[in-house]
């Protein structure tokens, strides 16, 4: 090892930063010396008497042990540890409870920080201004010491071994605290560590998070997909008969203007969902989702790409709850693109409002022999939504046909 290497801990940015870490312990540690000080003299006074001397010291313990359990104490030692011992640590959670372990985990660490950080703050405030002085005297400065005067075995009147004995007091300074602040950034993991209840929050947290997130990457999914679908089957059209019937051209190119813009807004809201969700600033105040109030527009959507549509529409749709509505409207949109995309003929698509919730059923021919026809990602997609509402979807060949069928529980509010 060179003799950087042998220096480097005393240099290190880190351990600047673990010095300040235990001086604030030590700093933080005053008022419990100042208090056994105080406390030594009063009952060693004659002048009071005992039981109240005894009685005193028994609120003051109380008073000092208190504020080591606290939570709040815990926090600012987290965040402490953060900043100046560089632990990734998690941030506490606000809303619950910690229990028994984890507080007597914080108070050990607690105590141990206020004991060694008033260590470093002695060996600071007596060894190093010695150590100091002793190398001053060495590099030939006056420091003004009588030529009498000691420090234990050493005298400053013989500077060359107390110059060098002041060196090595600054370097086992440095490495102590190096090393102390070590210890500190590893410890620091198994007394503040997360609480069990605290790691069921997080993991609970980040499974809302994923499952938002998975919601929004369907989204996704179903808006653009059955836009781009859409969009291609018109144009491939509107080419095909440009020069034929130039007026079926531009209500094709108008459908995919209306279709692509749809497409956008729905694309725009998504993304803002995404860049709220990941910042932890709470949910969009973007253009609301489509529901099944916008049904008729997506079955004209899909009769302008060229897709025969007979549809059944029956019951009050507008008294759906609003996730059952864009749930609906998002199953029907997945439908309606995986029979353009792989379907032949006409599409029949049923959507009824019974008392017990909403029912959805599309049917069409397939192309060849049926199979896993309409699959794939878009077919989970279904599953999931209608899986998370509690529903039931029942997708498959039924001879030359695919049928997709959805129920969906939709409990009406009660009115007077």
């Amino acid at each position: 090892m060179t003799i950087r290497g042998v220096f480097a801990p005393l240099v290190r940015g880190s351990t600047w930063r673990r010095a300040v870490f235990l001086l604030l312990g030590g700093v933080l540690a005053l008022p419990y010396a100042l208090l056994v000080v105080a406390f030594a003299r009063l009952l060693g006074s004659a002048d009071v008497p005992r039981p109240l001397g005894f009685g005193l010291l028994l609120v003051g313990a109380g008073l000092a042990v208190v504020p080591v359990f606290l939570a709040g104490s815990r926090a600012l030692e987290i965040a402490a540890a953060r900043a100046l011992l560089a632990v990734d640590l998690p941030e506490p959670a606000p809303d619950h409870r910690i229990d028994r372990e984890t507080r007597l985990r914080a108070a050990l660490w607690i105590a141990l920080h206020l004991g060694t950080g008033a260590a470093v703050l002695f060996a600071a405030i007596s060894a190093f201004p010695m150590a100091l002085v002793f190398v001053a005297g060495l590099a030939g400065i006056d420091t003004g010491v009588a030529p009498d005067e000691r420090f234990g075995p050493l005298d400053p009147a013989h500077p060359v071994p107390a110059g060098l004995v002041g060196l090595a007091v600054l370097v086992a300074l440095g490495y102590a605290v190096a090393g102390l602040g070590a210890l500190a950034a590893s410890m620091a993991p198994v007394l503040l560590g997360p609480a069990q209840a605290e790691r069921i929050a997080a993991l609970e947290a980040r499974a809302v998070r994923l499952a938002e997130r998975n919601r929004l990457a369907r989204e996704l999914h179903d808006s653009v997909g059955h836009a781009l679908t859409v969009a291609t089957l018109q144009a491939g059209a509107a080419r095909e008969l440009l020069d034929t019937d130039p007026e079926f051209s531009r209500r094709a190119l108008r459908a995919i203007e209306e279709t692509s813009r749809r497409a956008m807004d729905d694309l725009d809201h998504v993304l803002g969902l995404l860049r709220d969700t990941g910042t932890g600033r709470g949910p969009a105040t973007t253009a609301p989702q489509s529901t099944l109030a916008g049904l008729d527009r997506l079955v004209a959507d899909a009769r302008a790409a060229g897709l025969v549509v007979e549809s059944r529409i029956g019951g009050p749709l507008d008294a759906l709850p609003a996730v059952v509505s864009r749930e609906g409207y998002r199953i029907v949109q997945e439908g309606l693109t995986n029979a353009v995309r792989h379907g032949r003929g006409p599409v029949t698509l049923r959507v009824a409002v019974p008392p017990e919730g909403l029912e959805i059923e599309l049917v069409n021919a397939v192309r060849g022999s049926p199979g896993p026809t309409g699959g794939g990602r878009g077919l989970d997609g279904m599953r999931e939504r209608v899986l998370l509402l509690g529903g039931q979807l029942d997708a498959g060949p039924e001879e030359d046909r695919w049928r997709v069928r959805a129920t969906l529980p939709a409990p009406r509010e009660e009115t007077e």
